[in-house]
């Protein structure tokens, strides 16, 4: 019979002042930079696509893998990563990320074919997950309990801005440089970035030095990279095809036997018993359904303002831009927290969610008759996103013991990623299938259908139907983040009164 991590002595992190770490707020401000640095490029090179296209010549498949390669590498590396920096040091494998990040950078800026490219961006996926996944954990190390949810705000915040300043960011760039300067832009950034690492942020990690858990590596990490890969490609090959059910079950496999062999053993990467704690599974569930409603809807929504409205892709940025500043404003002075503190985290999550919801209702049924209901819900968005994603990542961190706060690092990360490409996935589909069963035309996309139309009523019926699709869409993302509001504030409730008792 095996001890549990929980049973044995608890390996605690290395103390700070009773008020946190003197500059803490100043590390902040380096951990926000690198953070900023992994998202502005995410977002950056949908931008370049077109570009791409062109001077490389990269066809659709190429484009596929440039986006997929990184986001495949990352989300399957998390786990792995938050336990190494656990187990090697938070600082070391910050500065790692950073610098693989900035190397990457610089073979994908000088890159002349779409196979360095891809290659690159993978690398680069390395550095993410380290970055990624360290953030959360020094943060949590150097904040006291009472500050965290203001810096977990503020990081959530930075998230934000990179997201909201991507396409405008990069539609500069590309108006002025070649598409190259749009990766070797991270390259200062990240050389500032890691200085400021080595200078200003203290070494962290498990005193007691886990034996690293090799074979819960590499099973969590194919297995999420499977699972990553199948939303990825169910709605480009199709659910029931053989690719994507063949890498599914693969996912669920080598998933079960990770979990299986994380029970089993005495040093797990993840101890299987944080899934009996209602705070965690709460927080966790609740962080799935965030992704899912805000991702999935804003991907459809910037396909609707480019196709059905007309907008450029910069255009496009510009006008979903009120979502991410509702959350910079609020989480930069602190009024979310403020609101958070008041309220209870419970509370906090499931009235957020709700505000989430009622955005994206909000954009259902009244993004047809212009932008200012498209503004609304916007708004409504980011406010509750802005309330209840901090209280959420807060949530997962405070549920895991703090030697273990890389891995919490990474169960947030893997919880975004997975939550993301499983609202555009599944929200995607219904809206294609709305599309397809209502268009007078056989297309698969919108494009693709506007381009076979003869004439202007056909036209107008193809983007009605489209609307009509979006509606559908958005409405069960509403419906689907109102549950998980409810569901999650139950369980954090639960575990509140549990621990009260």
């Amino acid at each position: 019979m095996t001890t549990s991590p929980q049973e044995q002595a608890p390996a605690q992190p290395q103390p700070e002042a009773p008020g946190g770490h003197p500059q803490r707020w100043l590390i902040l401000g380096v951990l926000c930079l690198a953070v900023l640095t992994v998202v502005l490029d995410n977002t950056v090179l949908n931008v370049a696509i077109p570009s791409l296209t062109r001077e490389l010549g990269a066809a659709t498949s190429d484009i596929q893998w440039m986006i997929n390669a990184y986001s495949l590498v990352q989300s399957g590396l998390l786990l792995t990563a938050g336990s190494a920096a656990d187990r090697y040091g938070r600082k070391k494998m910050l500065a790692a990320g950073l610098a693989l990040f900035g190397v990457g950078s610089l073979v994908a800026g000088l890159a002349d074919s779409t196979g360095q490219l891809i290659a690159a961006r993978a690398g680069m996926g390395v550095g993410g997950a380290l970055l990624m996944t360290t953030v959360l954990a020094v943060a949590i190390q150097i904040f006291t309990p009472e500050e965290q949810p203001k810096a977990i705000g503020i990081w959530a915040a930075v998230n934000s801005l990179g997201f909201a300043a991507g396409p405008l960011l990069g539609g500069f760039m590309l108006n002025h440089f070649w598409w190259g300067a749009i990766f070797l832009i991270n390259i200062p950034v990240a050389v500032l970035a890691l200085v400021a690492v080595v200078v200003l942020v203290p070494e962290s990690k498990n005193p007691q030095g886990d034996r690293p858990d090799l074979l819960g590596a590499v099973l969590s990490t194919i297995g999420m990279a499977a699972l990553v890969y199948a939303i990825i490609s169910g709605p480009e090959h199709g659910w029931t095809s053989g690719r994507v059910l063949l890498t599914a079950a693969v996912a669920v496999v080598v998933l079960a036997a990770f979990a299986y062999w994380e029970s089993r053993i005495p040093y797990p990467m993840i101890d299987m018993h944080f899934f009996r704690n209602r705070r965690f599974t709460g927080a966790v569930s609740g962080g799935v359904l965030i992704t899912f409603g805000m991702g999935g809807s804003l991907f459809l929504l910037t396909q609707h303002m480019q196709f059905v409205l007309g907008y450029e892709p910069l255009e496009a940025g510009l006008r979903t831009a009120p979502l991410a500043l509702m959350i910079v404003a609020l989480n930069f002075t602190g009024v979310a927290a403020k609101w958070a503190a008041r309220l209870g985290t419970p509370l906090a999550i499931g009235l957020g969610m709700a505000v989430m919801a009622a955005g994206l209702a909000a954009i259902a049924t009244m993004a047809s008759g212009g932008y200012a209901g498209t503004l609304l819900g916007l708004v409504l968005i980011g406010t509750g996103a802005a309330v209840a994603s901090p209280a959420m990542s807060h949530a997962i961190m405070s549920a895991i013991p703090p030697e273990k706060a890389g891995v919490g690092g990474g169960i947030n990360g893997t919880v975004a990623e997975f939550g993301t490409g499983l609202g555009v996935a599944v929200l995607g589909a219904l809206l294609n299938s709305r599309f397809a069963a209502l268009i007078p035309v056989a297309a698969t996309s919108l494009p693709a259908a506007l381009a076979a139309a003869g004439s202007a009523e056909e036209k107008a019926e193809i983007t009605d139907a489209f609307s009509s699709g979006l509606e559908t869409s958005l409405l069960v993302g509403a419906l689907a983040v109102l549950l998980g509001g409810l569901v999650a504030g139950a369980l954090l409730r639960r575990a509140e009164r549990g621990d009260t008792a």
